[in-house]
């Protein structure tokens, strides 16, 4: 009976739940590789429990908005908010019939951030501290760098990273290769010799492509890393492309990663040097977090992508954790919609430990004007 009695004391049944979807249009037109876009659509969750918040959001359709409205909500009302395990496992079980990817993924993961934003203001101490630090800041590349842009545009951007301190900067290929050997001439020119650049090619290229491409972006410019030069599912052609291209060019793929197989898969083929998850996909934190294992039962590296806010206290609890990208949409809409959003300085994000949780507080009525 006294077992039951402190059990009963130790819960913290979700009380509400809110959701909201918003379309935040970019600052000037965008494309990569293989898409464009004139908008970004960020879902908020918020729970509530024992008079306390937690926040969690993820980049993506309107859809997974409903998606948590009418599919996890029953799931979450009344149920103790400290067993995020059980409430992740009782959300992909509800996924069966609708597919486990995708949205569905994104679905879980709003939620899951939401609940250990939760916990850890319940107890009072920052979400990083909650996980266990490793580090006291996590290094950044600035990454943008749109297919779109004019040389004028792209240097701008690279220019205002690098007086922040950024030293490794990303951009985009592959939508027109007949441009890119002087787009990437006028970035690299732009950053000087010293700093990194890393081109990012979003599944654009063929097998043979990617290899030809890869051999001109090191040799003439010292490109390091070569992203998503292929469908995330080639995983063939990926080891292909690692056996082959030069040794200074790392391959990075995982941002389509959604869940723990696809992770696996990826690491057993060979065909990566660095995994990219983003929590916003993988499954939340808890996903994230099993994804850095797997890394590091593989001993390969990781680097997050995009939501940098979101990722500075995973990025810092994670020992085998290279960078973390610092995406120009997302670290927009970051700084215009959220308290407490890390900026970088001298080229790291830094988790704020004097906030408890994830150290963000969304600002909904700012959000109105872009509610979709």
């Amino acid at each position: 009976m006294m077992h039951e009695a402190a059990s009963s004391r130790a819960a913290l049944p979700i009380e509400r739940l809110r959701v909201g979807a918003f379309r935040i249009p970019t600052d000037a037109p965008e494309s990569d590789g293989t898409l464009e876009w004139d908008a970004t659509t960020l879902v908020i969750v918020e729970l509530q429990a024992g008079g306390g918040r937690g926040l969690g959001y993820t980049y993506a359709d309107t859809g997974v908005a409903r998606m948590i409205e009418e599919h996890f909500r029953p799931l979450l009302l009344q149920r103790d908010a400290l067993g995020i395990p059980a409430l992740w496992h009782a959300m992909i079980g509800r996924l069966r019939n609708l597919g486990r990817h995708g949205a569905s993924a994104m679905a879980v993961s709003a939620v899951d951030v939401a609940l250990w934003d939760l916990k850890s203001r319940h107890l009072g101490v920052p979400l990083v501290t909650l996980i266990g630090q490793v580090r006291a800041a996590v290094p950044v590349y600035g990454s943008g760098g749109f297919t779109s842009y004019s040389d004028a545009q792209l240097r701008a951007q690279f220019g205002g990273w690098a007086a922040l301190g950024i030293r490794h900067f990303k951009m985009k290929v592959g939508r027109h290769p007949e441009a890119d050997e002087k787009r990437v001439r006028a970035a690299r020119s732009e950053i000087g010799a010293a700093a990194r650049l890393f081109v990012d090619a979003n599944s654009a290229y063929t097998r043979r492509q990617a290899l030809e491409w890869a051999d001109m972006f090191a040799h003439e410019f010292d490109v390091r890393w070569l992203e998503e030069p292929l469908p995330p599912d080639d995983l063939a052609g990926l080891r292909f492309l690692r056996n082959r291209v030069p040794a200074q060019l790392e391959i990075a793929e995982g941002e389509y990663g959604y869940d723990l197989e696809y992770f696996r898969r990826l690491l057993d083929a060979d065909a990566v040097d660095v995994v990219m998850p983003d929590l916003t996909r993988c499954g939340g934190i808890t996903g994230f977090l099993k994804t850095a294992t797997l890394c590091e039962t593989w001993m390969i590296p990781m680097s997050s992508h995009c939501a940098p806010a979101l990722h500075v206290p995973v990025a810092c609890s994670v020992r085998g954790m290279r960078h973390a990208e610092y995406f120009h949409d997302h670290a927009r809409i970051e700084r215009m919609l959220f308290d407490g959003a890390a900026e970088p300085q001298n080229g790291v994000l830094e988790p704020d430990l004097t906030r408890p949780g994830l150290g963000l507080e969304f600002k909904w009525e700012d959000a109105e004007p872009f509610a979709a």
